[in-house]
C-alpha cells in the first residue's frame, strides 16, 4: 500500500482551479480526497460531490472507509460536481420553525384589529376566546419544541443542503403553518369564538389537550431514540427500537399527525390547519417509505419489515 494518483474531471459546470490529478495515500480516509480538492478549488467540502468515474458510485465524506476501501486504484477517475452554495440543515430547520413562532403572536397580539378589515364595529374588536388562547399555546409550544430538538437533539446524516431550497422549505412553515393558520385561528368571527360552540366545552377541550400532550411527548421520545442511534459527529445508522417502532417505520411522523389532529379538532376544523396537516403528511409518508426501503436494504433480515410507515394499517 502507498501513494496513488487519481485523475479528476468536472461533472457539469466548470470548476475553477480543479486540478487534473491529485496524489493520495491509499490508506488515508475517503474524506481526505474531499479535503484535498476543497483546498485546491476554494470550495467547501460540503459543496463538492465526488463519484467514481467507473460506475458512478458516490465517494462519501467519511473517515470510516479508506481510499482503498472505495476501490480506487492508480489513475482511477473521479468526477467532481459543484453542488452550488450550501446551508447547514440545522440552520434551515431553525429558520423554518421560526416563521410560525413569529407570525402567530404578531397576528394574535398586535395585528388582530387590522388584518380583518371587513369585520366592522364590535366584532372587529371582540375579545380572544379561551379556546383561541389554547390553540395559540399549543401551536407555539409545538414549534418551540421543534426548535429545541433541532438545536439539542437531532443528528443529521447530511451536513448541508442547497441554499436555494431554504425558500421552498420555509414556505411550507411560514405560509401554511404561520400566515394561513394564524389568520384562520384568530378570526373575530371564528366558530370557536362563539360561547355556544361545542369547542368551548371544558371536557371537549381537556380531551384534545391531553391527547396533544401525549402525542408531543411520544414524538419527542421517538426523536430521542433516533438521536441515540447515531454517535455525535457521525452518520452511522442503526435499527430503531422502542415505543412505536415495533409497529411502524416512523412513529415520530404518526405522533406529529396526531398532535395536529388535536389542534384541528379544537379549532373547529380549520381549513388552514387541515391544509398544513395534509401537505405535511404527504411528505412525511414519502420520507417514511424511503426510510423503510433503506432499512430493508441496509439491515436485511436483522430488520423486521413494516407494512405501515407512520399510521398502523393506513399509511
Amino acid at each position: 500500500m502507498g501513494g496513488i494518483r487519481l485523475q479528476t474531471k468536472p461533472r457539469g459546470k466548470h470548476i475553477k482551479s480543479l486540478p487534473t490529478s491529485i496524489d493520495v495515500d491509499e490508506t488515508a480516509p475517503a474524506q481526505s480526497i474531499h479535503e484535498r480538492l476543497a483546498s485546491r478549488t476554494g470550495l467547501s467540502v460540503h459543496r463538492i460531490r465526488l463519484t467514481k468515474g467507473s460506475d458512478g458510485t458516490v465517494i462519501p465524506f467519511t473517515n470510516k472507509d479508506t481510499i482503498a476501501d472505495m476501490g480506487l486504484l492508480q489513475d482511477s477517475v473521479i468526477l467532481v460536481k459543484d453542488l452550488g452554495p450550501q446551508i447547514a440543515w440545522r440552520t434551515v430547520f431553525v429558520i423554518e420553525y421560526l416563521g410560525p413562532l413569529l407570525i402567530h403572536p404578531i397576528i394574535l397580539y398586535l395585528l388582530r384589529p387590522y388584518v380583518y378589515p371587513y369585520f366592522k364595529g364590535e366584532i372587529s374588536t371582540s375579545t380572544i376566546s379561551p379556546v383561541q388562547y389554547i390553540i395559540f399555546f399549543m401551536s407555539v409550544f409545538h414549534f418551540i419544541k421543534r426548535e429545541f430538538e433541532t438545536i439539542f437533539v437531532h443528528r443529521f446524516s447530511a451536513q448541508t443542503m442547497p441554499f436555494a431550497y431554504i425558500f421552498r422549505n420555509s414556505a411550507h412553515y411560514w405560509i401554511l403553518a404561520g400566515l394561513f393558520m394564524a389568520w384562520d385561528f384568530y378570526r373575530p368571527d371564528a366558530a370557536i369564538n362563539d360561547p355556544s360552540h361545542y369547542a368551548n366545552g371544558t371536557i371537549y377541550q381537556a380531551v384534545w389537550v391531553a391527547l396533544f400532550v401525549f402525542a408531543e411527548l411520544a414524538n419527542a421520545n421517538a426523536h430521542l431514540t433516533l438521536a441515540n442511534l447515531r454517535p455525535k459527529g457521525t452518520t452511522q445508522r442503526g435499527i430503531p427500537k422502542g415505543f412505536g417502532f415495533s409497529t411502524v417505520t416512523c412513529p415520530n411522523y404518526g405522533f406529529e399527525i396526531m398532535a395536529w389532529l388535536c389542534v384541528w379538532a379544537l379549532s373547529g376544523f380549520s381549513w388552514a390547519c387541515i391544509l398544513y396537516l395534509t401537505t405535511g403528511s404527504y411528505f412525511m409518508w414519502q420520507w417514511g417509505k424511503k426510510k423503510e426501503r433503506r432499512y430493508r436494504k441496509e439491515f436485511g433480515t436483522m430488520y423486521k419489515a413494516k407494512r405501515s410507515v407512520m399510521i398502523p394499517g393506513l399509511l
